[in-house]
């Protein structure tokens, strides 16, 4: 006879689900439809049926650290056929978004960056940092060749800039290490007993090629739209980071040129970063159309998902914007456009372990702890 046991729910979790995004949860009644009809549910270990009740009952703990929550896409698929509308797509988002707050650390970041209360606070923290480097650091006197024109140089001075984002960097990486250690103990007390070190290839090379986005059937533009703009913003970071070596170590100067024949290098850079952010502005609109368009999505789409969407729309439209004033030689608004560029990019990097960009680490972690990609 099985060992009879006591459910305690924890309803503030169960109330956190249903703001936050999964406000159909309850409608669901077990009838397994959706994991029927989802294509990247494993035969051994369906989802989302199980982990629906598990909400419903307010299992927090359980729930959050079962791998199935990042295994699914979000392809539409179960919300598409669901017989009572309960969105069970919706309630997994809910679900993702309580874990990056329950394994975040340090947590008060994690709470921030979860609602728009956080926000005035977020913003205010990079304001006033690049207003202090405007401010106490005009005039520096860097490397000659560190940048052309003294006006920049002088209103944000490249090399201090550089340090700092390499220094938040290593802080950003802090808070990652320490919440994926979370995160991994609470895969292997779900029972996820696959060798994530072994996995990690596989699962990276899945999510380099998004094929598990391609195998949804009722969301088939998402593929398109999550894979051009990680290709774009994979693409610039890798460029930036480039950059900023290179200025840091004077072996480059800034802007960087779009064609000279004698500084090759910095020019093929200067069209890559051009090429990759065309390539996110093709994603980004993919994936903004299709939000807004779509009433009963639109309704869906919460605070967190917009948050980061549209401060990485921000960011490249921004930065689009200033090397277009620069170019004009409009210095005067190409300094208010950089200081909001600025302020963008601390936003989207800063708090990466804690927004929706965290999905590609967590999930990441799962595939290959489960063997998914495989």
């Amino acid at each position: 006879m099985a060992e009879a046991r006591l459910i305690q729910p924890d309803t503030q979790f169960i109330r956190n689900v249903v703001g936050s995004g999964g406000g159909d949860l309850k409608k669901c009644y077990q009838c397994a439809t959706c994991s029927v009809v989802c294509n990247l549910s494993p035969d051994e270990a369906p989802f989302p049926r199980k982990q629906m009740i598990k909400a419903q009952w307010g299992l927090k703990d359980e729930v959050l650290t079962d791998p199935a929550i990042w295994l699914c896409h979000n392809c539409g698929d179960c919300t598409a056929h669901c017989p009572r509308g309960a969105r069970p797509g919706d309630v997994f988002g809910a679900l993702r978004r309580e874990a990056i707050q329950r394994f975040a650390w340090p947590g008060f970041l994690g709470r921030l960056v979860a609602t728009p209360k956080g926000l005035p606070v977020l913003v205010a923290i990079p304001v006033v940092i690049f207003a202090l480097f405007a401010l106490l650091l005009r005039g520096y006197e860097g490397p000659e060749h560190a940048a052309e024109g003294p006006q920049f140089a002088d209103m944000y001075p490249l090399i201090p800039l550089e340090y700092f984002f390499f220094a938040l960097s290593g802080l950003i990486i802090l808070g990652f290490v320490v919440s994926v250690a979370r995160f991994i103990k609470g895969l292997k007390a779900s029972g996820a007993s696959g060798s994530i070190i072994a996995g990690l290839i596989p699962a990276a090379i899945e999510i380099l090629t998004h094929s598990r986005f391609g195998k949804c059937e009722a969301e088939k533009k998402r593929f398109w739209g999550h894979l051009l703009t990680f290709w774009g913003f994979v693409a610039l970071a890798t460029i930036s980071t480039i950059e900023g070596f290179g200025v840091m170590f004077h072996v480059m100067k800034t802007p960087l040129p779009f064609w000279d024949p004698e500084r090759l290098v910095e020019s093929v850079l200067k069209i890559g970063a051009n090429a990759a952010t065309v390539l996110i502005v093709i994603g980004l609109f993919i994936m903004l159309i299709d939000r807004l368009a779509d009433p009963v999505k639109r309704a869906a789409s919460t605070y967190f998902d917009w948050f980061f969407l549209l401060v990485l729309t921000g960011v490249v439209c921004t930065g689009i914007l200033s090397q277009g004033l620069r170019l004009l030689g409009l210095d005067p608004v190409m300094f208010v456009v950089y200081f909001i560029h600025l302020t963008l990019i601390f936003l989207l990097f800063a708090y990466t372990p804690y927004s929706k960009f965290a999905h590609i680490v967590y999930r990441t972690l799962a595939m290959a702890a489960t063997g998914r990609s495989r």
